[in-house]
């Protein structure tokens, strides 16, 4: 198949993927609230007849229909435009910054429009759970674009396409090592999965009375994405620094302080947020939690790189 013809069938697929991972996560989301379909309705009220906050009409079948055509033609869009931007990162290593802003700029731009349009949107569709639904629809793309064509990994990032891989790895088990922590707290105090319910209550609805917490599963699922998407970009932050104490071994210290940092971060956002959020959870919990996670994420790390000790020392002796 001609280079083009590929190009233009990836993005079409990739941009159906991410269009689906957003219709399913609203689906969701809508069908717990026991509202179906209201979000693509008002998205299609709001932004093609520009209803008011006062003249929202009635979910229809035609709104959805609308809505949903224009969100699959933005998306394929988007996914073909990010096609021939991989492959012309692939030509010019440099356009990878560009790829990089191209993904950031999408998760900005939809939220940006919900605001924008005020409290016809905003008033029922939050924006924590339009940037979900962006995560998910970013990770289903690049998850086709770099899965289902191994060797682009490779081209775009070379010899950190191993890194990268062993990163996402490292925070994907520190964000799992601290879902199972929490899961089995909450269960032992009668309470299951009120902790992610709590943290996600606080950070994106701004709820500050633990006791007013009503435990829903897409406060859950809205917390486990931006958890786990939180862990990976960490666990991608400390494979960079370890690949490069391959190189200089002195660099370790700089990871040990990195997890260091790790724990007094989440304690100092959560403290920033709520006090008393800290408090209703039980500090000793949080602590444990980021210990354990730190703990599995090192042992992943240093399994990958047993040998780094070894030079650490040999560094050392040849500096005496």
């Amino acid at each position: 198949m001609p280079a083009r013809k590929q190009i233009l069938l990836d993005g079409l697929v990739a941009g159906l993927l991410g269009a689906a991972a957003v219709a399913a996560w609203f689906l969701i989301f809508d069908a717990i609230r026991g509202r179906p379909f209201e979000t693509p309705a008002l998205l299609a009220a709001v932004l093609l007849h520009g209803a008011a906050a006062a003249a929202v009409p009635a979910i229809t079948w035609s709104l959805v229909v609308q809505y949903t055509a224009l969100h699959v033609t933005a998306f394929v869009a988007f996914g073909v435009a990010a096609a021939f931007l991989i492959v012309a990162a692939e030509r010019e290593a440099g356009l990878v910054i560009a790829l990089i802003i191209f993904f950031v700029g999408f998760e900005v731009v939809f939220v940006a429009v919900a605001m924008f349009h005020g409290p016809a949107l905003t008033a029922t569709i939050a924006w924590w759970s339009i940037l979900v639904g962006n995560l998910l629809a970013t990770a289903a793309m690049l998850t086709y674009f770099f899965v289902g064509h191994r060797a682009l990994g490779h081209e775009l990032l070379g010899p950190w396409t191993g890194v990268v891989r062993e990163g996402v790895v490292g925070g994907l088990i520190g964000a799992a090592t601290v879902a199972l922590w929490f899961i089995v707290c909450d269960t032992l105090d009668g309470q299951p999965l009120r902790t992610p319910a709590l943290l996600a209550a606080a950070l994106l609805q701004h709820v500050r009375n633990p006791a007013a917490l009503h435990i829903s599963l897409v406060l859950i699922l809205s917390y486990s994405v931006l958890h786990g998407t939180a862990f990976v970009l960490f666990g991608i932050l400390a494979a960079v620094l370890l690949a490069l104490t391959e190189r200089e071994p002195i660099l370790l210290l700089a990871v040990f302080v990195l997890f260091t940092c790790f724990e007094v971060a989440f304690f100092g956002l959560l403290t920033l947020v709520d006090e008393a959020l800290v408090e209703s959870v039980g500090w000793w919990t949080i602590f444990a939690a980021n210990i354990f996670a730190s703990t599995a994420m090192l042992a992943f790390f240093l399994t990958r790189h047993a040998d780094l000790y070894v030079r650490l020392h040999e560094h050392w002796a040849s500096q005496e």
